[in-house]
């Protein structure tokens, strides 16, 4: 997983910490254990987003409960936090499972104890709901509306059906145009996978590689040049983060320090940027259906059924884990519901 060098805040606000007051010792805990669960996060290997999500969501219920120590609290206080957070902050089930996930990354792994409540707490259900899906004509109208780098970055996203932070994370030695396939390091679930390199997006691939080029030597010749790379293999592999092959595809405008290490390096294109981007050429191009950046992946997963490409296959360019997760486009199909054909129409 790539390092992230922002930080940005869960949905909502806790509930008001009570009334009582917590002695200085306690007052004095949270900031102790918040230390140790960056530390324990950074030994695990996990993620910056991870790690800014987590500490946020153990200091709120710390707060959210005078400050006292979770050690004396359990499976009440837990449950009202995450009812607080579905009642009152009216937040998406997928942000109070995100939130039960920190607490019990608190529990489990900082304070390092395993209680019986803690399997008994239930996650919030997420609710099935159809993905968007533009037609083929939608996407042409939107790729329109882009160009440049967000034109080029959009046009990856539908033909190769990347996510959003695959295609911004993508690395130089990952395109391959000679096999014409692009390899996805480090997807969701920490796996690898293969998909294909457009034809049409060959040139204006290597045009961009040309002008990346061209910043990483500036870089190198004003005394920098690095990239974020995992710890394991910046330790295996001393001088990587300057060599051409480990540089991001699309760089960011401008050098960052890294919030971990301290180092100056180039980051990645902001994704925001992308979606700010690709949210404004939807508005321009007159599609009224909320698209996004990943409407793009679901758009791309679509065609390719509609063209007759069979369910493993694509599930295997998403890099979907399950089949049953890629059946979902069979849905959702240019054939009307379920791809059943109205008796009207005979």
């Amino acid at each position: 997983m790539g390092s992230s060098h922002r930080e940005t805040p869960p949905a909502s606000e806790p509930p008001a910490a009570t009334d009582t007051v917590a002695s200085p010792l306690e007052a004095d805990r949270p900031g102790k254990l918040l230390a140790e669960a960056r530390a324990r996060m950074r030994r695990l290997g996990m993620a910056l987003r991870t790690e800014q999500a987590y500490v946020g969501w153990i200091r709120r219920f710390i707060l959210a409960n005078g400050k006292r120590h979770p050690c004396g609290m359990g499976a009440l206080e837990v449950e009202a936090f995450l009812t607080h957070l579905a009642m009152q902050g009216r937040v998406a089930a997928s942000t109070q499972n995100q939130a039960l996930s920190a607490l019990l990354f608190l529990y489990r792994e900082v304070l390092g104890v395993e209680l019986p409540w803690m399997e008994e707490i239930r996650r919030a259900k997420r609710p099935k709901r159809l993905p968007v899906v533009l037609a083929r004509e939608e996407v042409q109208a939107l790729l329109d509306e882009l160009d440049g780098i967000h034109w080029l970055m959009a046009s990856l996203l539908y033909g190769t059906g990347m996510r959003l932070m695959e295609c911004v994370r993508l690395r130089v030695k990952d395109v391959d145009f000679g096999r014409g396939e692009i390899t996805v390091r480090q997807s969701k679930g920490a796996k690898d996978r293969r998909t294909m390199l457009p034809a049409r997006l060959r040139d204006p691939l290597r045009a961009q590689l040309r002008e990346t080029q061209r910043i990483h030597q500036r870089d190198l010749a004003a005394g920098f040049g690095e990239v974020w790379l995992p710890d394991a293999l910046e330790r295996k592999y001393v001088g990587a983060a300057r060599e051409w092959g480990w540089q991001y595809v699309f760089p960011a405008r401008r050098r960052s320090v890294d919030p971990r290490s301290g180092v100056v390096r180039r980051h990645h294109h902001e994704e925001s940027l992308l979606q700010r981007a690709v949210k404004s050429a939807v508005r321009r191009a007159g599609i009224a259906k909320p698209a996004t950046c990943h409407t793009l992946r679901h758009s791309f997963a679509t065609h390719l059924l509609e063209d007759g490409y069979d369910l493993r296959t694509i599930q295997e360019l998403l890099g979907h884990k399950d089949v049953a997760t890629t059946q979902v486009y069979t849905h959702v199909l240019n054939r009307g519901g379920h791809g059943v054909r109205s008796p009207l129409d005979r």
